[in-house]
């Protein structure tokens, strides 16, 4: 079968799709055959270097955490799927993987992959996974946003900031959008009920705010600064300075900056599905790139300002890879 692979640390040239050998569930593990992967911030900072203390330096290095497809096999004591059940779910972001979801096929322990929502293609599905459980684990588990309060969503226009929007503003939050200024229409259409242009706009003139959500990892002290007495902050991005910033805030009086990161279980999938389902969420896709031209779309990802996600399609649907 053909995996998407990285050869060695550095840009989106070390990408390549090599030939393998197809893998086999083991006792509590799926076999999915993928459609589609999406290219997400984890992707590119394994692919850089930036996590080898975890990855090491043995290549070839999967990638791809987030995936889309059909079962394709089930291991012993897996009773809740059945071949040709439709899926989507992530790979272990912490641990090294020779294969990621941007393969024909990975195995899987069953309990990191949920049903898919019938509606979504595969490619709409696959742009979800890991923007969608992120931005919903942080409004509901982290920040615990409620009716009524103000939130900032700040690098709204990506993946994980066109799911909070949505989020957000079903919830019956005031939606405050950082963004691009081109990317103000497609926010609103989005449930923003405020956009500001992030590069004119400096943190002290918008605010203040119960709850902000980052996913820009610069300025955390001055976005902090937005927040009410009874405000909550999180951010998703971790930099040296945006590690300092939250250490200072765990110091310093309330108001602390947390951080998540994506780990999604089928619970939390599950989850994001019913919030498919019950409209309060749709996929946001900005382009599509084939598996064979996966480094363009690392390419994409890492030059921004585009509205959605890249999802990397790595077979047809149905195809059956």
């Amino acid at each position: 079968m053909k995996a998407a692979q990285i050869t060695s640390y550095g840009t989106p040239d070390v990408l390549r799709v090599n030939e393998v050998d197809r893998p086999a569930p083991g006792a509590g593990e799926v076999l999915v055959s993928v459609e589609a992967s999406s290219v997400n911030g984890l992707d590119t900072i394994v692919r850089s270097g930036g996590l080898r203390i975890v990855t090491g330096r043995r290549f070839p290095i999967g990638v791809g955490l987030d995936f889309a497809g059909v079962v394709a096999a089930a291991g012993d004591a897996v009773h809740r799927y059945r071949v040709g059940d439709r899926v989507w779910g992530t790979v272990h972001p912490l641990k090294r993987h020779t294969l990621g979801g941007a393969s024909e096929y990975v195995v899987v322990p069953a309990d990191r992959v949920g049903p898919a929502p019938a509606d979504l293609s595969p490619v709409e599905a696959a742009s979800l996974v890991v923007a969608g459980t992120t931005a919903l684990s942080a409004l509901r588990d982290t920040l615990h946003l409620t009716s009524g309060e103000r939130v900032l969503i700040r690098g709204a226009a990506g993946g994980v900031g066109t799911a909070a929007v949505q989020l957000a503003h079903a919830t019956g939050g005031h939606v405050t959008a950082l963004s691009r200024d081109r990317h103000a229409a497609a926010l609103r259409e989005l449930g923003a009920d405020e956009v500001f242009d992030y590069g004119s706009t400096a943190a002290d003139q918008i605010g203040p705010f119960d709850v902000i959500l980052d996913t820009v990892g610069s300025d955390l002290h001055r976005f902090r600064g937005r927040l009410t007495r009874e405000g909550r902050m999180a951010t998703i991005s971790l930099s040296a300075s945006s590690v300092a910033a939250i250490a200072a805030s765990s110091v310093h009086g309330s108001r602390r900056i947390r951080t998540l990161s994506s780990n999604p279980d089928t619970g939390t999938l599950r989850g994001l599905a019913d919030c498919v389902t019950s409209g309060r969420l749709r996929p946001v896709v900005d382009s599509v790139y084939p598996v064979a031209d996966i480094a363009s779309a690392h390419q994409a990802f890492e030059r921004g300002g585009v509205v959605g996600k890249q999802v990397v399609e790595v077979a047809e649907a149905g195809s059956g890879g």
